[in-house]
């Protein structure tokens, strides 16, 4: 089973002070995609410089031009489906049809309350994910749509022409619960997972083999029930929250078999950190590099 590798960019640089440089840097090292978090601050970040998901994504759009681009992940914690169907759609179009939307339901972050309300149960983010999704799927797929649903409506709202990638640009969806794997299933053209976090401080690279074998077992029971075969979904690891952390970015010979491992599992696109400095998300720029350029080939 082939592999593709990808990078993710946190959108950290003033865009003329470096910001730029990084998504060129990532099209000439053959990336697959660069993905970006789609958060208003993210954990140890939170102080520090932190730039806008869509904007960074369409300003790399224009900078670029074979690299595919995406979110990882956009949630509903502060989006709405209708404004965010016509940026999805005119990103699209910007790019040229190479934008993927990985989605997931969010989390308990700084994001979960930055608009005022109090932070939602998982219950309730899956509620509204299961409701969210689907209206996305229908926003950028129907040039007309009225709907209203118990958490998101949409009144008479136009999304002409659509999106350049046809019925609409793909969607990755995070998720490892069931309700979650259900709208994978359904609706995703790909799965994202970053492992299982119950294991992530006290756990083996070993276990997390077999968490993430389990996840995938999940997702084709969940495929089987809506009559679709697993394997037309692209499966994405991203990676740096297993218990190896940083070490398969430590050589290039790390990052192989860990590389290899999880090709072995089922997995088609592994993504990997742009080195951060000082962080958790630290490594060696030729390091990073050197992987980037040599490590499929010698996955064969």
């Amino acid at each position: 089973m082939s592999l593709r590798l990808s990078t993710v960019i946190l959108p950290r640089d003033r865009w003329h002070e470096g910001g730029r440089e990084k998504w060129r840097r990532a099209e000439e090292l053959g990336f697959h995609t660069a993905y970006t978090y789609d958060h208003l601050s993210w954990r140890t970040f939170r102080d520090g410089p932190w730039f806008g998901a869509l904007p960074t994504l369409t300003a790399a759009a224009t900078a670029t031009e074979r690299l595919r681009l995406g979110t990882l992940v956009t949630s509903p914690n502060f989006r709405h489906p209708v404004t965010l169907a016509k940026e999805l759609m005119s990103l699209d179009d910007i790019s040229g049809g190479r934008i993927t939307l990985g989605i997931g339901a969010g989390g308990n972050g700084f994001d979960a309350t930055a608009l005022g309300q109090e932070a939602w149960t998982p219950k309730e983010r899956a509620d509204r994910f299961g409701e969210f999704v689907p209206l996305l799927d229908r926003l950028l797929t129907e040039d007309a749509l009225t709907e209203r649903g118990t958490f998101y409506s949409a009144e008479e709202v136009r999304n002409i022409p659509g999106c350049v990638q046809r019925p609409r640009l793909p969607f990755a969806v995070a998720a490892t619960g069931p309700r979650g794997l259900r709208l994978a299933a359904r609706y995703g053209q790909a799965w994202v997972t970053t492992g299982d976090p119950k294991i992530f401080e006290t756990g083996t690279p070993e276990q997390s083999v077999e968490a993430l074998r389990g996840q995938i077992e999940k997702l084709g029971k969940a495929c089987a029930d809506t009559g679709r075969n697993v394997s037309e979904l692209d499966k994405i690891l991203l990676s740096g929250f297993t218990p190896d952390r940083g070490r398969p970015l430590q050589s290039l010979d790390a990052f192989v078999d860990f590389a290899g491992t999880h090709r072995d599992l089922g997995f088609t696109e592994i993504v990997i950190h742009w080195p951060i400095a000082d962080s958790d998300f630290a490594a060696d720029q030729a390091v990073f590099e050197k992987i980037a350029t040599e490590a499929l080939a010698q996955l064969g």
